[in-house]
């Protein structure tokens, strides 16, 4: 009975001896995390969702809903005095109304890093600066007209 009792306390000093050396042993060590371009320096930003009117064959045909998220240096955006959300929306609905890449009925079709990289560029040259980091694409959705609602543009 004695036996087991100081091998119990042999292991429990044991474990706690190493648990002790280890945590000395790692305590001279300090964690260097490398700051990148996503660690601080960028703030994330959501554009309201927008919306272009897809025109086929002189008629709306339908609707693209787009949401995007866009991250861009959060100094440059402290300092501008209109609103960088408002740019990359507008950018965004030239890009899908002039584009020539139109056809929304095949989505899987269309270039989407093409779309966000037209984007940003178009974006940056209109600041003057490389602002525009990255655009994400939250949504995309395609409404074709006859599945709109009527009279779902109501005043109040």
């Amino acid at each position: 009975m004695l036996k087991i009792i100081a091998i119990g306390i042999w292991v429990s000093i044991a474990t706690l001896g190493s648990f002790y050396g280890v945590m000395v042993w790692q305590s001279g060590k300090s964690v260097a995390v490398e700051q990148g371009d996503y660690f601080g320096k960028l703030e994330k930003v959501r554009t309201n969702i927008v919306s272009v009117p897809i025109i086929s064959k002189g008629k709306i045909s339908g609707y693209v809903l787009v949401d995007f998220i866009f991250l861009a240096d959060a100094n440059a955006l402290k300092q501008m005095t209109v609103p960088a959300k408002l740019i990359v929306a507008d950018e965004a609905f030239r890009a899908i109304y002039v584009g020539s890449l139109r056809d929304f009925e095949r989505l899987e079709r269309y270039d989407l890093a093409g779309l966000t990289k037209k984007m940003q560029d178009g974006a940056n040259k209109r600041f003057g600066a490389k602002v525009i980091r990255d655009v994400l694409i939250d949504s995309i959705n395609y409404v074709p007209k006859s599945q709109l609602r009527a009279g779902a543009r109501r005043k109040k």
